[in-house]
């Protein structure tokens, strides 16, 4: 497979007809069109159904333009990275991680390293453990930040001097709002908005899940989410009390809202991590440095 005839491929899935991708790429129809045969043939697979009108894809179409998306980040992160080679270091470091206070701590450092070397291009990634470990395998992203506990044996890893703890996002008007914390039986009664991670047994363990222990599957869900502005918007709307971390609801501006910590007391480490015998571009290798040197004691 070509680059270029994966660009093409992505240029017809995004748009849907070959004419309005024929148009962005600026060559012909029938240019483009046979283009996406010879990959057809080349993979052995049908990748399109054509209508009269439109093209979508089949399942493994889908696959492919996954795949297709990952590989071209990675040309397009390498072709970055060369480029900015030169006396003054350049180029992208590509981060990820849940939402969570500790990404101050990430944010001071790369405050501190923009101030030495402006070239350089931070990208963050919002995702659960499993996303983020994810992308690291596949050589999307540089550094993750992963909250504990969580399998690191594929990584070389740093634990941060700070850690999240969990409690709940409610209304200042609700009846658990005048109580110092949240305990396990006042949560079994209550409509509950929780992180997608937080509610999976999956591979990646729970601390959440594992603080309410066999009440677990008592507890009534009525919402999930992924990012806590949008849980923040649905507890004020009265809709339930959100599971979150402390310290990230005053990133949303809320003064309608409260945080109140579980008793007993729940906390989660985290560490940045990268994988292990990883080749570095010279920005993310100076960004792995100055990690290092802000918490030596932590390695």
């Amino acid at each position: 497979m070509e680059i270029r005839v994966l660009r093409y491929f992505l240029a017809v899935a995004r748009e849907g007809t070959i004419v309005r991708a024929a148009k962005f790429l600026h060559v012909t129809q029938p240019t483009l069109s046979r283009q996406l045969q010879d990959l057809e043939e080349e993979l052995g697979q049908k990748l399109f159904i054509r209508s009269n009108r439109s093209i979508t894809l089949t399942p493994e179409g889908r696959f492919l333009r996954k795949r297709a998306e990952e590989i071209l980040e990675i040309v397009n992160r390498t072709e970055g990275d060369f480029s900015a080679m030169g006396e003054n270091i350049g180029g992208s470091v590509h981060i990820g991680g849940g939402e969570s206070p500790v990404m101050r701590l990430i944010a001071d450092i790369i405050h501190e390293l923009h101030d030495d070397c402006p070239d350089i291009r931070y990208n963050l990634y919002s995702g659960n453990a499993e996303d983020v470990m994810e992308r690291l395998d596949k050589g999307l992203l540089d550094f993750g930040i992963l909250i504990q506990p969580v399998d690191l044996s594929r990584y070389d890893s740093i634990a941060l001097p700070l850690r999240d703890v969990w409690g709940v996002v409610m209304r200042k008007d609700s009846p658990l709002a005048s109580r110092k914390s949240v305990m396990l039986r006042d949560l079994l009664d209550v409509p509950l908005i929780c992180s997608r991670i937080s509610i999976r047994r999956s591979s990646v363990k729970n601390a959440c899940a594992e603080w309410f222990g066999k009440h677990f599957e008592k507890l009534n869900i009525v919402a999930t989410y992924n990012l806590i502005y949008n849980a923040a918007l649905m507890v004020e709307s009265g809709i339930g009390y959100a599971l979150a971390l402390d310290g990230l609801v005053d990133a949303v501006g809320n003064r309608k809202l409260c945080f109140r910590p579980l008793e007993p007391r729940l906390e989660s480490g985290l560490n940045i991590v990268w994988k292990k015998y990883q080749v570095f571009s010279k920005a993310a290798e100076l960004f792995r440095e100055r990690v290092l040197e802000r918490f030596p004691e932590q390695g």
